[in-house]
């Protein structure tokens, strides 16, 4: 009776290993480890299920509308209020240059 209650634990924990991944990110930069750090212990979660969370987060929004660089840079800067940049004065355009006595010469 023991060995088949083994054998179907076994069997439980392969069929977990299968249907998990492990995703293992290198090189992450101290500051980017040290802010999910802190993100993390706002939110009372491990370094390991923050990330999930945030994978979670991003990967399930719906765009239903295709991104708006012009509309993200807007909202990105709204809170600053609307304010207009000076106009540059520009001198007129040279004329530009004439090749035709260079094909004149001898």
């Amino acid at each position: 009776m023991m060995i088949k209650y083994r054998k179907v634990i076994i069997n439980i924990v392969l069929i977990i290993k299968l249907t998990m991944t492990n995703i293992t990110i290198q090189n992450v930069d101290d500051d980017l480890k040290n802010r999910l750090q802190k993100r993390a212990e706002y939110y009372g979660r491990s370094l390991e299920e923050e990330a999930k969370e945030i994978l979670r987060a991003v990967l399930t929004e719906n765009r239903l509308e295709p991104l708006n660089l012009v509309l993200a840079i807007e909202r990105r800067f709204a809170h600053f209020g609307d304010f207009e940049l000076p106009m540059i004065t520009r001198e007129p355009l040279r004329e530009p240059p004439n090749f035709e006595d260079l094909y004149d010469r001898p």
